[in-house]
């Protein structure tokens, strides 16, 4: 009996360590799928169209699966979808296949049109002939609570890290970009179906909406209907291994949670060693007393 409950013990310890392991290890999906803003429209879609959209969304949930934007338009409704530039074909995929539930959710009853944000994604749909905003609306921002107290050259240095985007996302080849320029680290992406110079034009406008909109906040994101634009500033320097204050780099937007998880995982492991060596030792003693 003492060996069964000694083992009982065993088997339950290594089950909590490992618990809180893979606890303190989670994914990526959530960031990339946490809800940004929705837009929905008064209008109900009316038959046939209510019946054509679950379509409509498989198709293009199947297409995120192969690539980071697609358009199309069936039996009367026109959609779309993007992935943030530098997902995964896997993490675009998964991010994409959250929103259509959420439609129901957010939205109510089928909207004759919506659009949903997330932090990796967005996915709208309209009517074909629906009312459209102009290509630079401002569709909504988020400006940070603490602002720069100490200016130092910080709105020269903003400016000129927009100027970064705004260049970067004409070459990149793909209507995105990310970089650090002296403490601030930038964002930008475009619409897939938008030239080089009208994409330059909509994160211009986006800029400009940053600065007037969140002056000197420390961070900022704004999405304009077909771009959108965001930028933090570090006073310490852009928390990256690959860039450094006063340098071009090419930073990645989650590199705070990166660092901690990393942190996390290493002193979870370390919990774990520890007890397996505990365990040793008290095994050990015992199998000495036999």
């Amino acid at each position: 009996m003492g060996t069964l409950k000694t083992k009982h013990h065993i088997h339950t310890l290594l089950f909590l360590t490992a618990l809180i392991f893979f606890l303190s290890t989670p994914t990526s999906l959530a960031d990339n799928t946490n809800l940004i803003y929705k837009g929905c429209a008064d209008q109900k879609l009316q038959q046939p169209y209510s019946q054509n959209l679950k379509p409509l969304l498989s198709s293009l949930l199947a297409e995120s699966a192969q690539k980071g934007f697609a358009a199309t338009t069936q039996n009367g409704l026109t959609g779309a979808y993007q992935c943030r530039g530098d997902l995964t074909s896997s993490d675009c995929h998964s991010c994409v296949a959250k929103i259509p539930d959420m439609l129901g959710r957010l939205c109510g009853e089928a909207a004759a049109a919506a659009r949903v944000q997330l932090s990796g994604c967005y996915l709208r749909y309209e009517v074909v002939g629906f009312k459209q905003v102009a290509a630079t609306q401002l569709l909504y921002k988020v400006c940070g609570a603490r602002r720069v107290v100490d200016g130092g050259g910080f709105e020269a240095r903003r400016d000129a890290a927009f100027g970064m985007v705004e260049n970067g996302v004409q070459s990149s080849g793909n209507l995105f970009y990310t970089g650090s320029y002296q403490s601030l680290y930038v964002l930008g992406q475009c619409e897939g179906n938008l030239g080089n110079a009208d994409c330059g034009d909509c994160i211009r406008s986006a800029a400009e909406q940053a600065k007037d909109q969140c002056g000197y906040s420390i961070s900022a994101q704004v999405y304009l209907q077909n771009c959108y634009i965001s930028y933090s500033f570090y006073p310490n320097g852009v928390p990256t291994s690959s860039s450094s204050s006063g340098s071009e780099g090419g930073g990645h937007p989650h590199t705070e949670r990166t660092v901690a998880l990393a942190v996390g995982g290493v002193a979870a492991l370390g919990f774990l060693i520890v007890c397996m060596l505990f365990l040793k030792s008290v095994l050990k003693r015992r199998g000495g007393k036999r």
